[in-house]
């Protein structure tokens, strides 16, 4: 467990990316008290904490889970890795899988999935690299990798990896190629559709 000055300084962390990322905040008691997407996560750090400690464990984190999915509507299975200063915009309908690995710096907007396309154990969830952002409704199916500073358009579906910086779009994803020195234009996902 981390020592209370380290869980003080991410649980400020949190709430101040929560700041930084949505132009709507106005404090961090603002942050803190009604933001389904930081108290998604919040509850997925215990969850994530209890699950990795003992297979005794795993149940009473997985109940904690889905009595947060309730209370938030955001679902993020307690085997999944997220990294720090990850933010939930919104988060209404935004699904996690058990083996979904998300880096650091991430942003996933509501209705998004991080979800698998088999029924077999093993790795059946994507891995989002650092830096990346998915749009509303984006479904991100399978294995696949989304490579770091890229970015998924609202309502993709994406099947296939997608390279670093790149931008997926459509149903199924598609590669756009936006030209290297224009990327840092291209913030909303949303203009993608």
């Amino acid at each position: 467990m981390p020592q209370r000055s380290q869980l003080r300084t991410l649980l400020l962390e949190d709430l101040r990316t929560a700041r930084r990322r949505d132009p709507a905040a106005r404090s961090l008691v603002e942050i803190a008290l009604g933001y389904p997407g930081v108290h998604a996560l919040w509850s997925h750090r215990v969850c994530h904490r209890l699950w990795r400690i003992s297979a005794l464990l795993r149940l009473p984190a997985r109940l904690i889970s889905q009595f947060t999915r309730a209370v938030t509507g955001i679902e993020i299975h307690p085997g999944a890795e997220i990294g720090r200063r990850f933010f939930i915009d919104h988060g209404m309908g935004v699904v996690i899988g058990e083996t979904a690995v998300v880096g650091e710096d991430v942003v996933l907007f509501h209705g998004t999935t991080l979800g698998g396309v088999s029924m077999s154990r093993g790795k059946r969830h994507p891995t989002v690299g650092d830096r990346v952002v998915i749009g509303a409704g984006a479904k991100v199916l399978g294995p696949v990798r989304i490579g770091e500073d890229a970015k998924v358009g609202a309502n993709a579906v994406v099947v296939k990896d997608v390279p670093d910086g790149a931008v997926a779009v459509g149903v199924p994803a598609t590669l756009r190629n936006i030209a290297k020195d224009r990327r840092e234009d291209w913030v909303d996902p949303a203009v993608y559709i």
